[in-house]
């Protein structure tokens, strides 16, 4: 098919345009279908009416995942639910699962959006796509699903698991493009060489991957060891699913985010105000287009930094820097703010580690402890307990240093790390079973 992507370069004065519309429209049609938008903005004395240039979404209330459960399961939406034709949710794991829903329109938008995606990562009509995100409730695997297919590619629907069948297909079915989560694909990576097959000369030459922070070093691992490009996709269910921003296959610095889809901010994590480009803060995103699922200032808890500059791709968007966290992932351990991707970014580059690891903290008395449990290569655990010290000390002393805090080092064996599927498990705060 012939992808329309000429909204992806349109001039600052034509994409503002394009945004103040949408957004005054979106505006006017939460505020009389959705009680809870209603309700916010009377509260705050804010009309429609209000909203005359981009920067007035900042008069708006900013909405909660608490809002979303409150609200459990479909007092958000903006149309009745006869006009549902899916929906999905997130894992619910700390509460209320928070429910999402589309319209025929809806899914058509977020199947054109993952098809700009996949060809902002440099896949076309004709290629062929291993889906190895989880399809069902989670996002993921429908939302890649829909957008390689909307751009014509051959898709194979592998979802997570099955980490061996999944080799056998590569090999077998000779795709190019993989989609996976970054922890996954180091999965894949593993089970390929403890099945003797080299996946760097398979037919793969790039990779979209989301659904977890993932480090800059991790990409390097990743595009090294499995001889791809190594393509950081975003999105999130409250927005629409993945197909929110993307990097692209020339600079791969930065995600453009789709500007005439979604409304971002960047604001400071505790007092909310909006913050300039070129700082760090949380995201904030507007839909400009949703029809069941409106959402007005959703803050994600994501950590990130926006860019104004123009890209060497041509496109005109905002591009966000990768997401170096979330707000609520953020551990604070003796009164040091510690992200884990802060952590992995050391282990990393630490020779003789594996990319597998995970953090537990624990408090004893008073006093708050990291544990961190990263499993060593065949090589370092061959030499011995001296070895394995001296690696471990390093990891210490380099963590203390660059991120301020200490901790002990378990470096474990091959396999002793529990793999994941899906998402990886990074961190298990023992403080929270007290």
């Amino acid at each position: 098919m012939i992808l329309d992507v000429t909204s992806e370069t349109l001039s600052g004065e034509n994409l503002q345009s394009l945004q103040l519309h949408r957004l005054q429209e979106t505006i006017k049609r939460v505020y009389h279908t959705v009680k809870h938008y209603k309700d916010a903005m009377d509260e705050l004395g804010i009309k429609p009416a209000h909203v005359k240039k981009l920067s007035d979404v900042s008069l708006l209330p900013f909405t909660k995942k608490e809002h979303l459960r409150h609200n459990y399961p479909f007092g958000m939406f903006a149309v009745p639910t006869d006009q549902i034709v899916r929906v999905h949710a997130s894992s619910g794991t700390t509460g209320k699962p928070t429910v999402v829903g589309y319209t025929k329109a809806d899914i058509k938008t977020w199947a054109h959006l993952m098809a700009r995606t996949f060809a902002a990562a440099g896949v076309r009509a004709g290629d062929r796509v291993h889906n190895a995100y989880g399809y069902g409730l989670f996002t993921g695997g429908l939302g890649f699903h829909y957008g390689a297919e909307e751009l014509g590619a051959m898709v194979t629907p592998v979802s997570g698991g099955q980490t061996q069948k999944q080799i056998m297909l590569i090999k077998d079915f000779e795709p190019d493009t993989l989609c996976c989560t970054p922890s996954y694909a180091l999965n894949l990576l593993e089970a390929s060489e403890n099945m003797g097959f080299d996946i760097k000369k398979s037919s793969l030459k790039r990779g979209l991957f989301g659904a977890e922070p993932w480090s800059e070093e991790m990409r390097y691992q990743i595009e090294s060891s499995l001889g791809i490009d190594a393509i950081d996709v975003y999105g999130l269910s409250e927005i629409i699913g993945p197909g929110v921003a993307s990097e692209c296959i020339e600079a791969k610095d930065g995600l453009h985010v789709f500007e005439d889809h979604f409304l971002v901010e960047c604001v400071d994590v505790d007092t909310g105000e909006v913050l300039p480009a070129g700082e760090q803060g949380e995201l904030v995103f507007t839909s400009l287009t949703k029809q069941a699922f409106p959402i007005i200032r959703y803050r994600t808890r994501d950590i990130s930094v926006l860019n104004d500059a123009p890209c060497k791709c041509g496109r005109t968007h905002k591009r966000m820097k990768r997401i170096t966290g979330r707000s609520d992932d953020m551990l604070i351990i003796r009164g040091v703010n510690v992200y884990p991707s802060q952590v992995e970014s050391i282990l990393v580059k630490t020779e003789n580690l594996s990319p597998f690891y995970q953090l537990e903290i624990y408090r004893k008395g008073s006093m708050d402890s990291l544990e961190v449990n990263v499993e060593g290569s065949p090589v370092l655990i061959s030499q011995g307990d001296d070895a394995m010290q001296r690696v471990a000390q390093n990891i210490q002393h380099n963590i203390k240093d660059f991120i301020g805090v200490s901790c002990s080092i378990n470096i474990k064996k091959p396999g002793q790390i529990a793999r994941s599927a899906g998402k990886a498990v990074r961190v298990i705060d023992h403080r929270k079973e007290d």
